[in-house]
């Protein structure tokens, strides 16, 4: 079996990657920046063209697209007519919950193509990463601070890890899971305040948490976000609806385990945060 990954070396693609690999696939893994090993590609979403040689011969595709710009309906196309049988979607919850936003009809859109393209589909829909956490790490690692908004308002993180393991059982499996949307978070939902205590005790030092203004938090998600999605972010993290607090039975419905919590998540990764 060939796999094409997208986003291959990102959060989710990495992992993903690595256990398609082992279970035996051959792996194309597609980034835009790809290096000359064996089975690396380079292209860029929003030229469907580029994509072609990392589909030759795939019998199913790992669809991530990068905020920047994309033709879903041109690059949908593309795979359809590169003869790929199935793709395997990462949208985001907020494409159900909240489809009609500038920051998520985009998102929407893509579901709705790939659902019209004539290929097998199966669509995965997280909510927020754990790894949005790491965005702390470097005033963590400086002076044990962390900065946040709405720092008791509580959402159920998923591990990026449980994401790349769910793809990978759908992706290997055969097609029980076509046609199928899932929902995936962590077992519990847990506050900033939760999780600036789960990475002091990771860390072993303390951490303190500063609240941020929804101004101060907007201004710093405009350094590496386009306004529209900054704005659906914070409407997601300080007035989020019933469904993105709600803990969702699909990572282990798909794994046959729970998923991962966001303490063992930090554990993992307390290097990042330690001084």
């Amino acid at each position: 079996m060939k796999i094409v990954v997208t986003g291959a070396t990102g959060n989710v693609g990495r992992p993903l990657v690595q256990t398609l690999t082992a279970a035996g696939a051959t792996v194309a893994a597609v980034s835009r920046n790809a290096g000359p090993s064996h089975g690396s590609f380079a292209a860029d979403l929003a030229d469907p063209a580029s994509l072609r040689p990392a589909l030759h011969g795939a019998d199913a595709l790992f669809l991530l697209v990068p905020g920047a710009p994309v033709d879903h309906r041109a690059l949908v196309a593309t795979v359809r007519e590169s003869g790929v049988p199935r793709i395997v979607l990462l949208s985001s919850q907020a494409a159900g919950t909240r489809p009609d936003t500038p920051s998520h009809a985009p998102l929407r859109d893509l579901e709705e193509a790939v659902r019209g393209a004539g290929v097998r589909w199966t669509i995965l829909r997280p909510g927020g990463f754990a790894t949005n956490t790491f965005a702390w790490a470097p005033t963590i690692r400086s002076h044990r601070v962390a900065y946040a908004p709405y720092v008791d308002v509580a959402l159920p993180l998923v591990d990026p890890d449980d994401i790349a393991a769910v793809a990978a059982a759908v992706l290997l499996a055969g097609a029980e899971h076509d046609g199928a949307t899932y929902v995936l978070t962590g077992p519990a939902a847990t506050t900033p305040r939760d999780r600036a205590a789960a990475i002091a005790a990771a860390t072993g030092g303390p951490v303190d948490l500063v609240e941020q203004t929804p101004e101060e938090a907007r201004a710093q998600l405009l350094t590496f976000m386009p306004p529209p999605v900054a704005d659906g972010t914070l409407a997601i993290l300080g007035r989020p609806l019933p469904d993105e607090q709600a803990v969702s039975p699909d990572v282990e419905r798909v794994l046959g385990r729970p998923p991962a919590s966001f303490q063992t998540w930090a554990s993992r990764n307390a290097a990042a945060f330690a001084s």
